[in-house]
């Protein structure tokens, strides 16, 4: 790219050197306490500390040209206006121009600014454990500025700085708080299980939207928590544990293959589906350099796969929730819509209980970073009817 040549105009360097440059580039621009040579100093000490000796006069000749250029612009020169949005938020070119042609050029611009902000410290209070009010009243009386969430009944968000992190650290270890964006609360919400019924969380790793569903079902129901790989069911099991969430059983299964279970044998069924991830960009900044173009073709494979064989062991007259923290159409309104064209005994419903500003015409609630302050969610709620042609 244009920025990266006005000061490196030699071909392609290992690895480590492009990451102590990195480093480098990154304290000379951002980190206003560190002295301009310390900056400088550190990256050529990581090029000897990982056997680049030989790089330290490069490095050190470009970031000392860096300090002389304070001001200089990467993107100043960049003539097409997408590759400029590009270059000006960090983002490959070629997901811009996706966004861009999805989305519009504005909407794409904006959204790719929004991933590079700081996300809000959010939570929800453990009902197993706290009581909301009691909680809340209690991080207000330690000085911190609490907030209801505007997305997710029952969320909430905190300000407060390093004193705010380190009280939620805490009552995050003690299971009466569990931090969580509250687009990616509200889904359980949406599944919206009630005492007494059964439940199954076909994708259930990390345990986030398990736990919530088992804690606002209230006693009686039954939670079954499905993953593929025991490790993550384990980390499932210790979230459980820590939250003291009561009901939950955890299965090992393969969801996008034959579920364990008899047909119509949950009331509600909630697919949180494996995806690119795009909407939590700014918790996860490294899967924009991940992502490639073929990621988004076999994923939505994989999620209308998992979605067929969850749809079967839906009772009659129960819910189907499919969520993804996905902005893109592949994995969300093309999976549904395909869904619902193969499978007529299910119609879409409204996603209550999100706000109206969130739903689309067809009933589906979506959020976005630079809209919502939230991270990206796409949730669809899908209801059984009585058996119509194919399907269950």
């Amino acid at each position: 790219m244009a920025g990266r040549a006005r000061i490196v105009k030699r071909g392609a360097k290992p690895g480590p050197v492009r990451r102590a440059l990195r480093l480098g580039l990154f304290q000379l621009r951002f980190l206003a306490r560190v002295p301009a040579h310390a900056a400088v100093n550190e990256s050529v000490n990581a090029a000897h500390a990982s056997g680049f000796r030989s790089a330290a006069p490069f490095i050190n000749a470009v970031l000392r040209r860096a300090t002389r250029e304070p001001e200089y612009d990467p993107a100043a020169l960049v003539e097409d206006p997408l590759e400029r949005i590009a270059v000006e938020t960090s983002h490959p070119p070629w997901l811009i121009r996706r966004w861009a042609e999805a989305f519009g050029p504005e909407e794409a611009a904006s959204f790719a600014r929004a991933n590079n902000d700081s996300a809000p410290a959010s939570f929800r209070v453990n009902t197993f454990k706290a009581d909301p009010e009691a909680l809340v009243e209690e991080l207000r009386a330690a000085g911190l500025t609490v907030s209801a969430s505007s997305v997710a009944p029952g969320g909430w968000r905190v300000e407060g700085g390093a004193d705010a992190s380190a009280l939620l650290r805490r009552l995050a270890a003690e299971g009466r708080v569990y931090m969580q964006d509250e687009a990616s609360q509200l889904v359980a919400h949406v599944v919206g299980a009630r005492g007494g019924e059964r439940v199954l969380d076909a994708c259930a790793a990390p345990g986030s939207k398990t736990t919530h569903v088992a804690a606002l079902a209230g006693g009686g129901s039954l939670v079954v928590a499905g993953d593929l790989h025991d490790h993550r069911l384990r980390v499932v099991g210790e979230a459980c544990a820590r939250l003291c969430a009561r009901g939950v059983s955890l299965v090992a299964l393969n969801a996008e293959a034959a579920l364990p279970f008899a047909d119509g044998a949950f009331e509600r069924v909630l697919v949180d589906a494996p995806c690119t991830g795009t909407g939590t960009l700014r918790h996860n900044p490294e899967i924009r350099w991940r992502l490639s173009r073929e990621s988004f073709g076999g994923l939505a494979a994989l999620q209308s796969r998992i979605l067929a064989e969850a749809a079967r062991v839906v009772r009659r007259g129960g819910r189907l929730v499919y969520s993804t923290c996905s902005v893109e159409r592949e994995e969300n309104d093309e999976v549904v819509a395909a869904f619902l064209d193969s499978h007529p005994n299910f119609k879409q419903v409204e996603a209550a209980p999100a706000p109206a500003a969130l739903l689309l015409p067809n009933g589906a609630a979506r959020t976005w970073p630079h809209r919502d302050d939230v991270d990206g969610f796409y949730v669809a709620a899908l209801e059984k009817q009585q058996a119509v042609g194919s399907g269950q």
